[in-house]
C-alpha cells in the first residue's frame, strides 16, 4: 500500500511521507533519521548541518525576484510517537511504518501513522526539493525528541537560526491557524514496596481493560475518551474494598502523551469470595461500560483465571497506592477564562506499573498559565506522596503566549481568506508546541503554527486526511509568495 500511497497528490509531499516513514524514529532514538535528514540536504547541495544536540538544520537561497523578502524557517520534528494495537506484530526500531488508504485517509496497518508530524517533515522537504516553487530564503529547522521531551527545542542554543519568520507545521486541523499553547511537565511518582507471600486458599484473576480509542493527551483531552488506567483503579478499589484483593502486578499505559487504552493487572482472592467477586467486578464493568457508551463503544473489560502468583503487594501500599490514584486528578482541570473553548490545565495519568516490588505512575501535567501548571503538579506530587512515594518534577517546557498582533497571522488570515474564501480559525491548543521553547532564544521571531487535518494522533487510528495535505501544501505555498520584504 506504501506504493499506492506515493501515487496521492501532492505527489512530492506524499513522497517524501513515504521516504521518511520508512526510516526507524523513536524518540531519543533518532540517530537513522538524523543521519537521513543530514544526507537528504548534502544530496540536494544546500548548506546543512546538525547542532550539538541533534537538530539538523538546512538552508536553501531565495529564487529569483524573491531575494528581498524576510528569510522564513520552516520548523517540525523527526521523532514519532510509537503505538500499537496488541495483537499487532511490530517492532519500531527495525521496521518502516506500514500504511494504507481507507477512503479519503491515510492510516497506518495497526500502529501509529507517524504524520504528527511527518506530515510537516515531508512539506519542508517538498520545499527544500522544489526547482518550481517561488520563495523567500528558507531555513529549514527539524528538531528532535519533541514528543517525550522536547530536549531538542530546549537545546537549541540563541544565534543558530537566522529567520525572522517561524512557520511551525505541527497541528492538526486544516481550517485552524495556531497563536498560542500549553506548557507541560513530567510528574513521577516512585516507590519500592515490600511483597508477601501470596495466603493459602486464593486464586488468581487477569483483569484487562482495552479496546479505548486513546489519542493525544493535550489535544484529546476533552472528549471524555475513558483512561485505562483510571478504569483499571476503579476496579481495583472496589475489590480491595469489598474482598481484600491483593495486588501481584499492574501493567497499564504507555508514553506520557497518550491517552491510555490499555491497563492489565494480576490480583488474588480469597476463594471463599470467588461468586461474590465475580459478580461485583461483572456489575461495576456494567457500570463503567454504560457510563462510556457515547465515547468508548468498544471498550472490553475481561476477568479470567490465571496461574497464581507466587508473591503481592504489601497490603498497606497498596490501599495507599490505590487511593493516591483514585485522588489524583486526570482530564481537564480547568478551562481557559483568556479564550474560549480552550482547555486550560489538565493532567494525563499516562502510565501505572507494579511489579517486583517496584511501582511507577508516569504523568503528563499541561497548562496555558505556568503558574496553574506547577499549582495541579504539586497536587499530584502531594497526593502521592502521602502514598509515601518519591515524587519528581522534571521535563517542565513553557507555553507558547498568543499574540494577536502578530504580522505573519495577519499575512496568513488575508491569504486563508482570498485562497478558500472563508475565514480560518484563530486559535490556541492544549497540546505542546515547541514555538513556546524557541521563542525563549528567538525572542524577536514572528511565530505561527498550521497543518493538515490528523485525528487519532498518539493511538493505532492515527489517520491523515488525504484532501487536507493538498489543501496544507497549496496554502503554504501561497503564503510563501507573500512573505513580506526585509
Amino acid at each position: 500500500m506504501n506504493k499506492e500511497v506515493r501515487q496521492l497528490e501532492p505527489v512530492n509531499v506524499w513522497n517524501k511521507f513515504a521516504d521518511l516513514n520508512a526510516v526507524p524514529r523513536p524518540s531519543k532514538k533518532e540517530e537513522r533519521v538524523i543521519k537521513f535528514m543530514l544526507d537528504f540536504g548534502t544530496s540536494l547541495g544546500l548548506e546543512t548541518f546538525k547542532d550539538e544536540v541533534g537538530n539538523v538544520i538546512i538552508r536553501k537561497p531565495a529564487t529569483a525576484g524573491m531575494e528581498n523578502r524576510k528569510m522564513v524557517t520552516l520548523q517540525s520534528h523527526l521523532d514519532m510517537v510509537h503505538q500499537k494495537n496488541t495483537d499487532t506484530v511490530f517492532d519500531f526500531d527495525s521496521q518502516g511504518i506500514e500504511m494504507k488508504i481507507e477512503g479519503d485517509w491515510v492510516k497506518a496497518k495497526g500502529t501509529t501513522l507517524g504524520a504528527d508530524n511527518g506530515m510537516g517533515v515531508a512539506a519542508i522537504m517538498a520545499l527544500l526539493e522544489s526547482e518550481s516553487v517561488a520563495h523567500p530564503v528558507l531555513e529549514a529547522l527539524f528538531t528532535i525528541d519533541e514528543e517525550t521531551g522536547m530536549t531538542g527545542a530546549m537545546g537549541l542554543k540563541g544565534g543558530v537560526l537566522q529567520g525572522e519568520i517561524l512557520l511551525n507545521l505541527d497541528t492538526e486541523e486544516d481550517d485552524e491557524i495556531d497563536i498560542g499553547c500549553a506548557g507541560g511537565i513530567d510528574v513521577t511518582a516512585t516507590r519500592i514496596y515490600k511483597e508477601v507471600a501470596v495466603p493459602k486458599n486464593h486464586l488468581a484473576y487477569t483483569i484487562t481493560v482495552k479496546g479505548l480509542q486513546g489519542g493525544h493527551s493535550g489535544m484529546d483531552i476533552h472528549r471524555g475518551f475513558g483512561n485505562a488506567n483510571k478504569i483499571m483503579n476503579r476496579l481495583l478499589y472496589m475489590a480491595c474494598e469489598d474482598f481484600k484483593v491483593g495486588v501481584s502486578e499492574i501493567n497499564g499505559g504507555s508514553l506520557r502523551n497518550a491517552i491510555p487504552r490499555e491497563s492489565f493487572s494480576v490480583v488474588v482472592v480469597d476463594e471463599k469470595h470467588k461468586i461474590h467477586f465475580e459478580k461485583a467486578i461483572s456489575d461495576l464493568v456494567e457500570i463503567i461500560k454504560d457510563e462510556l457508551k457515547y465515547t468508548e463503544s468498544h471498550l472490553e473489560i475481561a476477568l479470567e483465571k490465571s496461574a497464581l502468583p507466587t508473591l503481592i503487594m504489601e497490603l498497606d501500599t497498596q490501599l495507599k497506592l490505590i487511593k493516591a490514584i483514585y485522588a489524583a486528578k486526570n482530564g481537564v482541570y480547568a478551562m481557559s477564562t483568556a479564550m474560549d473553548n480552550l482547555v486550560e490545565t489538565s493532567n494525563n495519568i499516562a502510565r501505572v506499573t507494579v511489579k517486583n516490588g517496584l511501582l511507577e505512575v508516569m504523568c503528563l501535567t499541561r497548562s496555558s498559565v505556568n503558574t496553574a501548571k506547577l499549582d495541579l503538579a504539586n497536587s499530584l506530587k502531594c497526593a502521592f506522596e502521602l502514598a509515601k512515594c518519591e515524587v519528581s518534577l522534571s521535563g517542565d517546557y513553557p507555553g507558547w503566549n498568543p499574540n494577536p498582533d502578530s504580522a505573519i497571522l495577519n499575512v496568513l488570515e488575508k491569504k486563508y481568506k482570498a485562497v478558500f474564501g472563508e475565514s480560518a480559525n484563530v486559535v490556541a491548543c492544549h497540546a505542546g508546541l515547541e514555538c513556546g521553547i524557541l521563542g525563549k532564544n528567538y525572542p524577536n521571531m514572528d511565530m505561527i503554527s498550521f497543518g493538515p487535518t490528523i485525528k487519532g494522533a498518539h493511538s493505532p487510528d492515527e489517520r491523515v486526511s488525504i484532501p487536507s495535505v493538498q489543501k496544507f501544501w497549496n496554502f503554504l505555498l501561497e503564503i510563501l509568495k507573500d512573505i513580506p520584504k526585509t
